[in-house]
C-alpha cells in the first residue's frame, strides 16, 4: 500500500478527498435508494387499497345477504381481485394462479387489513380489505405486479451510480486543480530559495500577500536565512581576523628565518633567533586560542535590551576581588537600559574590567549614565595607566604594553571589545587625559 500511495502532496490530498467523497456518496446512495424503495412500496400499497375500496363498492350487503353487483367496469375491477365471505371464495380473477389464490385466502382468513408479497418469477403484492358494513364478514383481496416499481427502483439505482461516478471524477479533478493552485506559492518559494542560494540575494519570503500558513512558514524561513547569513558573516569575520592577526607574528618568523639564513651566525645569534621565533609562535597560538574562544562563545548580535546596573553587578561579582569594584549609576527617571543583549554587554565590558582589576592599586570604578540618545559605561582604575608611547597601539590586536608583566593575555581583549561595541552601533575609547590610572569609555545605543 505504501508503494501504491502517491508520492506528491497534491496526489495524496486528491486521493484523500476522493476516498472521503466516495464513502459519503455510497452512504447517501444507499440511504436514497432505501427511501425510494420504501416509497415505491407504499405507493403500490396505496394503489392496492384504492382498488380494493373500488371492488368493495360492488358488494351488496343489504338484507343480511351478500352478493356482487354487476357494473359497467366489471372487467377492469375483476382483474387481480378476490372476494371472500367467511373463508369462502365468491369471486376470483379469470387468470388467478393457485399460488396467488392461496396467498389471497391466507390474507382473507385474518379478517383485517394487511399486505403480503409473493415472490416468484415476478414479485406480486397483495392487500386485503374487509368490506365495511358486511355482517357476513366479506373481504376483498387485490393484487398488483411490482415489476414496474422495481424497474423504476433499479433505474434510479443505476442513475445514482452514474451520478456518483461523475461526481467522483469531478471531485478528483477539482481537488487536484484546487490543491495545485494552493501549492503554487510553495513551488514559487522553492524556486526563489534555489535562486537566492545561488546568487546570495538579500530577499525575504515574508510580506508577499501569501496565505496565513505560508506567511508563517515564510517568517520561519526568513529567520533561518538570517541565522545562516549571520553565521556566514561571523565565519568571514573570524577568517579575516585570523588572517590579519597572524600576519604580524608570521612576518617576524619569516624575517628571522631570512636573516638567519643570509649568512653564518654565531650560537648566540642563532639562539636569539630561535627565541624570537618561539615568541612569535607562542603569540600566534595565543591569538588563535583567543579568537576561537570568542567564536565558540557565540556572541549574540541580534537586537535586545540589557539592564546596565544588573549586568555591571554580575560582572563585579564574577571578579576575584569583587570588593575592590565600586559601581556608580547616574540618576534619572526609569531604568538604565542599553540597546544590546545582556551577553553582548558583558563581553564588551568584561575585558575592560579585567584589565582594570589586574592593574589597579586599590579601587576600580564602574560608572554608568545616560547620554544624548545612548548609554555610557566608564571603567576607571587607579593603576599606573597606559604608557604614552603605547596609546596609539592600544586597540591594535596582539599588542601589549608590557609583554613581560606576567599574565598570559594575547593583546586581543581591547580590540575585541571595540569591534563588538561598533557592531552594536557603539564604540570603546580611552581617555588619554585621565590620571592617575586609566579610564575606558563604552558608548552604546539606548534600549
Amino acid at each position: 500500500m505504501a508503494r501504491l500511495a502517491p508520492r506528491t502532496l497534491r496526489g495524496r490530498l486528491s486521493l484523500v478527498a476522493l476516498t472521503t467523497a466516495a464513502l459519503l456518496m455510497v452512504i447517501l446512495t444507499v440511504a436514497f435508494n432505501t427511501v425510494v424503495r420504501h416509497r415505491l412500496q407504499r405507493e403500490a400499497d396505496d394503489e392496492l387499497r384504492t382498488r380494493a375500496a373500488a371492488v368493495a363498492t360492488t358488494v351488496d350487503t343489504r338484507h343480511g345477504r351478500l352478493r356482487v353487483l354487476e357494473t359497467s367496469g366489471d372487467r377492469l375491477l375483476d382483474t387481480n381481485a378476490w372476494i371472500y365471505t367467511r373463508g369462502r371464495l365468491l369471486e376470483r380473477p379469470p387468470s388467478g394462479a393457485g399460488t396467488l389464490t392461496r396467498a389471497a385466502e391466507a390474507l382473507a382468513a385474518r379478517g383485517r387489513r394487511g399486505c403480503a408479497t409473493v415472490h416468484g418469477p415476478d414479485a406480486i403484492r397483495l392487500c386485503a380489505r374487509p368490506v365495511p358494513g358486511a355482517a357476513a364478514r366479506a373481504t376483498v383481496v387485490t393484487a398488483l405486479d411490482l415489476e414496474p416499481y422495481r424497474s423504476s427502483a433499479e433505474t434510479l439505482l443505476l442513475g445514482s451510480f452514474a451520478l456518483d461516478a461523475v461526481m467522483l471524477a469531478c471531485t478528483y479533478a477539482l481537488t487536484r486543480l484546487a490543491v495545485g493552485r494552493a501549492l503554487r506559492p510553495v513551488r514559487t518559494m522553492t524556486d526563489q530559495a534555489t535562486q537566492w542560494s545561488a546568487v546570495g540575494s538579500e530577499e525575504r519570503f515574508a510580506g508577499r500577500g501569501r496565505p496565513a500558513e505560508l506567511a508563517a512558514l515564510g517568517d520561519s524561513l526568513d529567520s533561518l536565512l538570517d541565522r545562516i547569513r549571520a553565521v556566514l558573516r561571523h565565519e568571514r569575520q573570524l577568517t579575516g581576523e585570523l588572517s590579519h592577526e597572524l600576519r604580524t607574528p608570521l612576518s617576524r618568523i619569516m624575517a628571522e628565518l631570512d636573516w638567519w639564513g643570509s649568512r653564518p651566525r654565531s650560537d648566540a645569534e642563532t639562539l636569539a633567533s630561535h627565541e624570537v621565533m618561539a615568541e612569535a609562535a607562542q603569540s600566534m597560538r595565543a591569538i588563535c586560542d583567543t579568537l576561537l574562544d570568542e567564536a565558540r562563545a557565540g556572541v549574540p548580535t541580534a537586537p535586545g535590551t540589557a539592564d546596565v546596573p544588573v549586568v555591571l553587578g554580575r560582572l563585579s561579582a564574577s571578579m576575584d576581588t569583587p570588593d575592590a569594584v565600586r559601581i556608580v549609576v547616574g540618576g534619572g527617571p526609569g531604568p538604565l537600559t542599553a540597546g544590546v543583549q545582556p551577553a553582548l554587554l558583558e563581553r564588551i565590558v568584561s575585558p575592560l574590567l579585567a584589565n582594570a582589576v589586574r592593574y589597579a592599586r586599590t579601587t576600580v570604578t564602574l560608572a554608568a549614565c545616560r547620554t544624548a540618545g545612548g548609554v555610557r559605561v566608564e571603567v576607571t582604575d587607579d593603576g599606573p595607566g597606559v604608557p604614552g608611547a603605547f596609546q596609539d597601539q592600544l586597540f591594535e590586536p596582539g599588542r601589549r604594553a608590557e609583554p613581560s608583566d606576567g599574565h598570559g593575555g594575547a593583546g586581543l581583549g581591547l580590540p575585541l571589545a571595540r569591534r563588538l561595541a561598533r557592531t552594536a552601533g557603539g564604540d570603546v575609547s580611552h581617555d588619554p587625559g585621565h590620571g592617575p590610572g586609566a579610564r575606558f569609555m563604552v558608548t552604546l545605543p539606548a534600549g
